[in-house]
């Protein structure tokens, strides 16, 4: 019977790739609640894993890339399993050379033909399931196969925001709103004048705004936020942990498809993201974990998107159904 002791869970890619694998490592820490679970990451997503209550440690691709191929190889050749949740070719060769003996990637990678030896078929691009649960399906040679609902994947998120620093608590964030209107590039974005218009109304409405983003991103909208004393640029101005803290003192966050949107989820506070109909891309696959999450598209249904085709359908979400989702 299978029993590890130290398993690695591998996903390198972007924070909201990353949100979206708790469900997983809370099912591998219910069926082997004494087994160890090392999450290899990414530097810049480390503070969103630090919130994982299953992780106990955590490594970095980092971290892997400037060790020796020696001490590599003594850092892999602890652990029993690896879950490849993200194909990455570097990752899967040095643990096929650490020896680990339980090695699992999609069958839709040719390197892991070579580099695992135990690959689960199945398709992500074409499936009709979430990204959470697709994570879930290549867990089966861990013996865990079972794939909850949607509605159960939005229960109990073992996910503890970090403690707020003292700059954080001097802010009553309760009744904050986090625009955050850039993806890079991860999503098809709203527009940035429906934004403006969203950050009066709510407002009008008593609500202290905050736009959100890197410092990159408030260079493409900052010029142009309306002068208010309740709307405020805070782009650039936050790093990710004292972000992620914020996040979970809001009162909401609105986002396409991006990382904050996925940590405000997380977090249970109201977040609403903004979608195209159109597959893969769709909130059917991406919409956010969390009990107050919501995904928000065009009303009616877009030809475009049934078709496959790019279009703006976003842009025709209407401001007021985005307060309505805010405030339900």
């Amino acid at each position: 019977m299978l029993s590890p002791k130290h398993i690695l869970i591998s996903r390198t890619d972007a924070i909201g790739d990353v949100c979206l694998t708790l469900p997983a490592c809370q099912a591998i820490k219910n069926a082997y609640p004494t087994a160890q679970l090392t999450y290899l990451c990414k530097q810049y997503t480390e503070s969103v894993v630090a919130c994982f209550e299953p992780i106990d440690h955590i490594l970095t691709l980092e971290q892997l890339e400037q060790a020796s191929n020696t001490e590599r190889a003594e850092q892999l050749g602890k652990f029993d399993v690896v879950l490849h949740l993200f194909p990455n070719k570097r990752v899967a060769n040095w643990c096929k050379q650490a020896k680990i003996p339980l090695r699992v990637g999609t069958a839709h990678r040719f390197f892991h033909l070579y580099t695992c030896n135990h690959r689960p078929r199945f398709t992500r691009k074409r499936s009709d399931l979430h990204e959470a649960q697709l994570n879930l399906k290549l867990l089966a040679p861990l013996g865990i196969t079972a794939i909850p609902t949607l509605k159960d994947l939005h229960k109990n998120l073992a996910f503890n925001a970090l403690s707020p620093s003292k700059a954080v608590e001097v802010q009553d964030w309760r009744r904050a709103v986090l625009l955050h209107p850039k993806s890079n590039g991860s999503g098809v974005e709203y527009p940035l004048e429906q934004y403006f218009a969203l950050a009066l109304a709510l407002v009008d409405k008593g609500y202290q705004v905050f736009f959100t983003g890197t410092e990159k991103e408030g260079s493409q909208f900052r010029d142009q936020i309306p002068v208010h004393p309740a709307i405020i640029d805070a782009s650039g101005q936050w790093d990710l942990p004292t972000f992620i803290a914020i996040i979970a003192q809001s009162k909401a966050l609105v986002a396409c498809s991006t990382g904050p949107y996925h940590i405000a989820g997380l977090c249970g506070i109201h977040a609403i993201g903004l979608f195209a109909q159109r597959k893969p891309i769709h909130p059917g696959r991406w919409a956010a974990l969390g009990a107050r999450s919501s995904a928000l598209t065009a009303q009616k249904r877009c030809q475009a998107c049934a078709a496959g085709q790019f279009c703006n359908c976003i842009e025709e979400i209407a401001i007021q159904n985005i307060i309505d989702a805010i405030e339900k």
